[in-house]
């Protein structure tokens, strides 16, 4: 092994191969900063020019890509409050607020120096265990994935802070959203509404970005504040330096969120998009003070989630080679360059073809040693971006935003659910309903649906035992289902008991049952409107075959369960001890601000504007909200890209009150690059609109082809 290792540095030794595997990097520096393009989507464009290289070249340039995209989604996460790509989504969690305020660059230097050492952590991993992890990974079944996944759904309750119960609510939403499409079991059309576009299920990036970026730029846009609040950040490189040193004084548990990543990544079926939210959970339940602390800007919740993302490619690259079996989406296009080479994943990979197995091991090393460079090189002019006026900011965001939600299926459709999401979080988060667990929910939904179906169908209830029947007369022990099972139960009630034990506390010698009258608000009403939803879906589902109804049903009696709970709470038991706004597991504005333990907060829209009069404040959020329709509707009629420019210089000039010539020199560069982008290079096939059904010719011109 160690000659094949030598072998495989000399082979990379090449300039030709460094300087491919270079500009890889680069590339993938470039996706991972757009909302919506990710690794799939660079993997893609590349997999055409490999054909003529050879196979170490080839793997070098298509890994470089990969391995760094997310490196670089840290950026718009922790600037913007936007997911680069799923990957990065808990990173927002505490990296916006160190950005608000004005630790940008402490937030920069720890993601990158945790993003390099958990991909070196990665590809040390890939080097030594792809011989002792084959039998591991085959002995993993349905039920064992399901137990998984059910315990990446208890992390809900970390990510809920003081509302364990509005968290879980707000997961089974997401796990009702991700059953909507067509039902891969039987046929069933679920919750499509008669919409071609749903049939498919909904997309992630748009439901992420309208969650997490719509909000966010709102809030920004009503108090007309940057990003830094004070309007001052710390010295980019100072806050850089003390980035790293938080990065090795947690040295313990950037190893542990490494292992995390490495180990989950190495599963095949998991997924980016639910490793960095199992390392954040882990973080948050171990680290002492996370309780208070993270959700607030606590470094540690962006070391946690930056080493188990990038480690996890080495992981992902482990049931790949040895088995076949890509680890990801991304991983089965590196798939598919083997066979286009001539390499076949299995025992050959392990033998006769080991110098291309370490070949991969060093691409990914080198890799994430040369993306942190550059990330650190450049992250003093990426933190200034904290202070760049509210006017300019948010248009240019909100226009990458709108494309890059696009990318989800390139339908329509992925507009209309940016916006409804958008819509949707802003309110949850005027109503203190935390968020976090509406996504992750979401993205375990069809992994969830998929082995609790698999695991019934082939086990029957004996799937949850720990002597299992396989069929063919052996019975085996496991007892791994469980005890993981287990571990999640006491993970999701110990927040729920505690925020009891906090409320008996405070009402200790008084009044504690009764009817509380100031529960009465918008808050309540929300939750009844989620019950009366869950309920008619119950309704809905049970005319559907087993296999269609399945999660549904599962979902929608839990979710009532836990809904019933938080009403009678609010109505009949006296709220707890105020707690600060920003332990609710989302990052506030308020300095100062309070919030009680449970479920209490009832719907502000003046909360977190300051001094702002209400009226003033429901102006501001009417013409924020009328500023997407406006980008949305001149997209219906000119096209997206068109409407881009439109929304640019029509929001700088006239929201943002800055100069024509400010407007024009911010707006047309941005435009010519998105253009270049997206029209021709990804050459991205645009929905048909108003303006090129009254002008079919525009449609014949590739330059113009964009109607």
């Amino acid at each position: 092994m160690l000659a094949n290792a030598i072998q495989a540095a000399q082979n990379m030794a090449s300039l030709e191969r460094l300087g491919f595997l270079a500009f890889g990097v680069l590339i993938g520096l470039v996706l991972g900063v757009i909302p919506g393009l990710g690794g799939l989507v660079g993997l893609s464009l590349l997999l055409p020019f490999t054909f003529n290289m050879d196979p170490y070249t080839a793997l070098a340039f298509m890994m470089g890509l990969q391995a760094v995209v997310v490196t670089s989604d840290t950026i718009p996460a922790v600037l913007f409050g936007v997911p680069g790509t799923v990957g990065s989504a808990a990173t927002i969690l505490d990296g916006y607020p160190m950005a608000r305020k004005g630790e940008a660059g402490r937030a920069f230097g720890a993601a990158f120096s945790a993003s390099v050492i958990g991909g070196l952590f990665g590809a040390f991993l890939l080097a030594i265990s792809v011989p002792v992890l084959r039998p591991i990974v085959l002995a993993i079944g349905s039920p064992e994935l399901l137990a998984i996944c059910v315990f990446g759904l208890s992390l809900v309750a970390v990510l809920s802070g003081g509302s364990p119960l509005k968290g879980l609510a707000g997961a089974c939403i997401g796990l009702m959203v991700a059953t909507a499409g067509d039902d891969p079991q039987t046929g069933t059309l679920r919750w499509t509404f008669d919409s071609l576009y749903l049939w498919d299920g909904l997309p992630v990036v748009p439901l992420a970005l309208g969650l997490f970026a719509i909000p966010e730029l709102a809030d920004m846009a009503i108090t007309k504040q940057s990003i830094a609040v004070d309007g001052k950040t710390q010295d980019a490189r100072f806050g850089q330096m003390r980035g790293i040193r938080d990065t090795l004084r947690n040295w313990f548990l950037v190893i542990r969120c490494s292992s995390i990543g490495s180990s989950l990544g190495a599963v095949p079926g998991i997924g980016a998009s639910v490793i960095d939210w199992i390392a954040y959970g882990h973080a948050a339940r171990s680290e002492k003070g996370a309780a208070e602390n993270f959700g607030k800007g606590d470094v540690r919740g962006v070391i946690a989630s930056e080493s188990s993302n990038n480690a996890k490619e080495g992981g992902a690259l482990v049931p790949t080679i040895a088995f076949g079996v890509p680890g990801s989406a991304s991983m089965a296009l590196i798939l598919g360059a083997f066979l286009i080479h001539g390499l076949v994943p299995g025992p050959d990979m392990l033998t006769k073809n080991l110098d291309v197995t370490y070949t991969l091991v060093w691409s990914v090393a080198i890799a994430n040693i040369i993306g942190a460079g550059i990330c650190f090189t450049f992250a003093n002019q990426l933190a200034k971006v904290a202070l760049v006026r509210i006017g300019i900011l948010a248009p240019v965001v909100l226009a990458i935003t709108y494309v890059g939600a696009f990318q989800g299926s390139r339908q329509w459709g992925d507009i209309y659910a940016l916006l409804l999401f958008g819509l949707l979080g802003w309110v949850m988060k005027r109503l203190r309903w935390p968020r976090p667990p509406l996504i992750l929910g979401f993205v375990l939904g069809a992994l969830i649906e998929r082995y609790m179906f698999i695991s019934i169908e082939r086990y029957g209830a004996e799937w949850l035992w720990i002597w299992r029947d396989m069929g063919n007369g052996d019975v085996i022990f496991t007892p791994y289902v469980p005890i993981i099972f287990a571990v999640t139960l006491y993970g999701v009630l110990m927040p729920i008991v505690r925020g009891y034990r906090a409320r008996a506390k405070v009402t200790r010698g008084g009044r504690r049952f009764g009817l509380q009258r100031e529960a009465l608000n918008p808050d309540l009403a929300f939750a009844v409107l989620l019950f009366v939803l869950f309920a008619t879906a119950f309704g809905i589902a049970s005319g559907w075959e087993f296999g269609a109804r399945l999660i549904p049903f599962v979902v929608s009696i839990a979710a009532m369960i836990f809904l019933v709970w938080l009403i009678l709470s609010a109505l009949f038991i006296a709220p707890g001890e105020p707690v600060p706004v920003e332990q609710e597991g989302i990052p506030g504005r308020g300095e100062g601000g309070t919030a009680p333990v449970q479920s209490d907060v009832h719907f502000d829209i003046s909360a977190d504007y300051g001094d702002l009069p209400p009226a003033e404040i429901t102006r501001r959020v009417i013409r924020y909200f009328a500023w997407l329709l406006f980008f949305f509707g001149s997209a219906s009629l000119v096209g997206l890209l068109p409407a881009m420019m439109l929304f640019l210089v029509g929001y700088i000039r006239f929201e943002g009150r800055e100069r024509w010539l400010t407007t024009f020199v911010i707006s047309v560069p941005i435009w010519v690059i998105s253009y270049l982008l997206f029209h021709k290079l990804l050459i991205i096939p645009w929905p048909q609109t108003v303006l090129g059904d009254i002008y079919p010719v525009l449609r014949t011109i590739p330059a113009l082809n964009m109607f």
